[in-house]
């Protein structure tokens, strides 16, 4: 299957590790990324805010591109950047005017035929054509898919058919073994952008989606996006101290869930970039063994999970602590 592929800002940057996972995933799953030549930044969650013609003109650049590449489809990880280009193809197709005056801000023609597709579009479709069979190594964990704000609304526009409950994200960690949770905070935000300027109001809306997650037996979080990552990986320390509480509770983006499924390692997809260790209480993919790129052994990589502040309650069982975390 090939399709192109817009990574945004994000996962050049803060979010490398989603990109690497993407691409260590891709081949195995039989798809075939393009990148979309020259892409610009889509101007995410802020340039609507700002100027509704930039908002426009921005996005479409990318659709232009990617359309004048031959690309009939475009994979946009990041679920803000996806929010922005499925909502600038929706706007642009419905109004011919406003499509020829995008064009000539952006000097490039624009038809709209590149469809915009989310990691849900694009491995819900592995889901259903092959993906049980390419797994190695069941997830075998309970996780809590979060969605987040962006890839359920605005329900007219996303592919989501349940956009207050979805079930996307859930179907397709069950056919690589993961069992999903039924909880209340899968499309409640985590405080998006604030995570600079509101770091106090970052932490108290993430601070109730750990908190929630945690208290439904989850562990692990499953993610598609850069900033809701943050949020709940990056910013744990600040979720800790608003709430007096520790979570052990580790954030995976689903491409990293996959491919632990599919027998890849720690540092192939990424894993030691994050700020909240990945290690589950029964079976920890990441070991020694994965910092060379391979899997880890699933009976010899038991370990029990382990903050820093509560290591004496954890005990590893096979390998020790875990490694330092490296660029």
């Amino acid at each position: 299957m090939k399709v192109g592929f817009f990574p945004g800002c994000s996962l050049e940057g803060s979010a490398r590790e989603y990109n690497e996972s993407l691409h260590a995933i891709a081949p195995l799953l039989g798809i075939q990324l393009t990148e979309v030549p020259d892409w610009n930044c889509c101007g995410a969650s802020a340039a609507h805010s700002l100027n509704h013609r930039l908002a426009l003109a921005l996005p479409a650049r990318i659709l232009a591109l990617a359309e004048k590449s031959g690309l009939d489809e475009l994979l946009v990880p990041c679920s803000a950047c996806y929010s922005r280009l499925a909502i600038t193809r929706h706007e642009l197709l419905a109004d011919d005017a406003l499509r020829s005056e995008i064009a000539k801000i952006i000097e490039l023609p624009y038809a709209g035929r590149t469809k915009v597709l989310s990691v849900l579009d694009v491995f819900g479709r592995c889901a259903s054509n092959g993906l049980k069979d390419k797994v190695r190594t069941p997830f075998g964990q309970k996780v809590a898919c979060y969605y987040g704000c962006y890839l359920t609304r605005p329900e007219k526009i996303t592919t989501c058919a349940r956009p207050e409950d979805p079930r996307e994200m859930d179907d397709i960690v069950k056919v690589v073994g993961a069992e999903p949770i039924n909880w209340a905070f899968k499309v409640e935000c985590c405080g998006a952008g604030f995570s600079v300027s509101r770091l106090d109001t970052v932490a108290e809306l993430s601070g109730r989606i750990v908190h929630d997650a945690a208290e439904r037996g989850a562990q692990a979080i499953v993610v598609a996006c850069p900033m809701c990552h943050t949020n709940l990986d990056l910013r744990r320390d600040s979720i800790e101290q608003q709430r007096h509480q520790k979570y052990a509770l580790p954030v995976l983006y689903l491409s990293q869930v996959i491919g632990l499924a599919l027998g890849l390692g720690e540092r192939q997809l990424g894993l030691h970039r994050h700020h909240v260790p990945v290690r589950f209480p029964d079976v920890c993919h990441c070991s020694a063994s994965s910092a060379t790129g391979q899997p880890a052994d699933a009976v010899t990589a038991h370990r029990a999970v382990a903050h820093a502040d509560a290591v004496t309650a954890h005990r590893a069982v096979a390998h020790g602590p875990a490694q330092e975390k490296e660029d």
